[in-house]
Formats: C-alpha cells, structure tokens, sequence
C-alpha cells in the first residue's frame, strides 16, 4: 500500500527528532554511536519502526540494550515534540542495507573472477 503524504512527513519528522534527542538528550554512553539511518510508521500511526547502524567499536548488542532502555525515555520526549493526539510506540532496528550492500559486492566480484577464469 503506498504512503500517504501524512505519513512520510510523519516518519521525516520522527527521524529527525529522535536523532537530535539520542545525540543530545540521551547521556548513556552506548548510544553515543548510533545513526538513525529511516524511520517506518505504520499506516494507523501506532508503531514506528527506527532503523539504526553503529560506528565505532562498541559492540551493537550493548548499543541497542542501551537504546532499549532508553526508548521509554526518547519516547516521551519525542512526544512533547510531535503535533499528533498519540506518539507512536518505539521499535528499533538495525539497518542491514550496508551489510547487503556489501554482500552483493562480493558475490559479484566472485562471479567475475569465476568468469574470467573460465575464460
């Protein structure tokens, strides 16, 4: 089903605000490296699904035990700051698509050294 306009300007909105309250507001030092990279919201608003990657060293297990138990917190400031009757339940996530991204480019790097081997 596509998106409303509603919707995208919704999801726009929540990436924005949670990546300023985890960079800003939250003092645990596990979500010091987390990017929110999209935000998913369902069609009835009820759920948003947060997708974020990790840089640095920590180990992504601790930063999104960290997030967990932050996510009451973001959630609340999240609602002073949004214009809609409910905020969305909190859902987070890790982005794979960088992951994938460099799976493709392996396996299509193996398959051109398969060719040229054959050649």
């Amino acid at each position: 089903m596509a998106k409303t306009v509603k919707q995208k300007r919704l999801e726009g909105i929540i990436r924005r605000d949670v990546t300023e309250i985890i960079a800003f507001q939250v003092k645990d030092p596990d979500v010091s490296n987390v990017t929110v990279t999209d935000v998913r919201v369902s069609n009835d608003h009820s759920y948003a699904t947060i997708y974020v990657t990790f840089y640095g060293n920590k180990s992504h297990r601790d930063a999104m035990a960290a997030l967990e138990k932050a996510k009451g917190y973001i959630r609340s400031e999240l609602a002073q700051r949004l214009d809609i009757r409910r905020c969305p339940e909190l859902r987070f996530e890790i982005d794979r698509t960088e992951e994938n991204g460099r799976h493709i480019d392996e396996l299509i790097a193996r398959i051109h050294e398969q060719e040229n081997r054959t050649e």
